[in-house]
């Protein structure tokens, strides 16, 4: 962190502590000399009357408590900017000493570190999970995907993985959303099958459709449009407007979602033809993806989890429309 934010930081914390005490003593006091302590400040409501009364003893000296243990723990820990508390208590092993050729990963860096005050307690518990769950990733990564996706117990951690990480934007249910992909139907933009689950986990997935499809689409053909894209997903339409949106789906959308309309998993177009909308079925939702066009990107988890756990997660999704 740069100087100007550490001192940023720093003074920020230190004025909201100074005006939480401020606050608390102008509270504790009577500010108003015309009116008496315990007489009514001439406020009342459904019966319940204001009275001049200062706060409960009990509940300033509580809020002292709290001001003083936030002190003290500043003091001690990390938290004003830079400035790493008197106790020199870290979270990484940022605190090892590398000019003493330490690894972080070593259990004897480690016990070194935490006598000379120089604590790693993030680095003791990756250490600790990864002793006691490597041995069952390696052996999951070493089984096949096939038998991968049929082994309950392999299915049961991908699951927890699957919650812990994915759950945010498909759902804990993995039904998705509005613009996030349901992944236990049959209907996959780059495919389905073990292998293409696993690669779009891996390596993330990047879909652009560009405004009007990057043609020459007037705003007065996009209701054609839709309604050639509801003929083609088997839903009611218009079937005159339908007529016309053909001849404006063959300028080009054909190049990405083809002739047939059913996409190309290559280029993750979507299938037109199934009813299935990642973006909404609505003619404004539709109007909206042509008009505007869509983005979307799906993160790559390679360098976050690492192919072991990937490799189970890959098998629980696809057990998720493959019972």
């Amino acid at each position: 962190m740069s100087n100007f934010w550490s001192m940023w930081i720093s003074i920020l914390t230190i004025l909201v502590i100074v005006g939480c005490f401020v606050l608390l003593k102008i509270c504790s006091k009577n500010t108003t000399p015309d009116i008496k302590e315990g007489e009514s400040m001439g406020h009342s409501f459904d019966g319940i009357e204001e009275l001049n009364n200062p706060l409960p003893k009990w509940w300033s000296y509580m809020f002292y408590i709290t001001i003083v243990f936030g002190v003290i723990y500043l003091a001690l820990y990390p938290g004003l900017g830079n400035f790493k508390g008197y106790l020199g208590w870290s979270s990484s092993n940022q605190s090892i000493g590398t000019e003493q050729g330490i690894k972080a990963d070593s259990k004897a860096a480690i016990e070194n570190a935490s006598k000379e005050g120089r604590w790693v307690q993030y680095d003791q518990e990756v250490k600790a999970a990864d002793d006691k769950f490597g041995p069952i990733f390696k052996k999951f990564a070493e089984t096949p995907l096939e038998e991968l996706a049929k082994d309950p117990e392999a299915l049961k951690v991908g699951g927890r993985l699957f919650l812990q990480n994915c759950s945010q934007c498909h759902g804990s249910d993995a039904r998705g959303s509005l613009g996030f992909p349901n992944l236990t139907d049959s209907d996959w933009l780059y495919g389905g099958s073990l292998a293409e689950i696993k690669t779009s986990i891996m390596n993330g997935r990047r879909g652009m459709m560009p405004p009007k499809g990057g043609l020459p689409v007037d705003d007065s053909e996009i209701p054609g449009l839709v309604a050639y894209l509801h003929k083609l997903g088997g839903t009611e339409h218009d079937a005159a407007l339908a007529a016309q949106g053909q001849g404006s789906f063959m300028k080009g959308c054909f190049a990405c979602h083809g002739m047939d309309a059913k996409g190309n998993k290559l280029m993750g177009a979507p299938n037109l033809t199934d009813n299935i909308w990642l973006y909404g079925s609505s003619d404004g939702q539709i109007s909206e993806s042509i008009k505007y066009g869509r983005s979307g990107v799906m993160p790559a988890w390679k360098d976050v989890l690492g192919e072991e756990k990937v490799h189970v997660i890959a098998a629980y999704v696809y057990s998720l429309s493959n019972k």
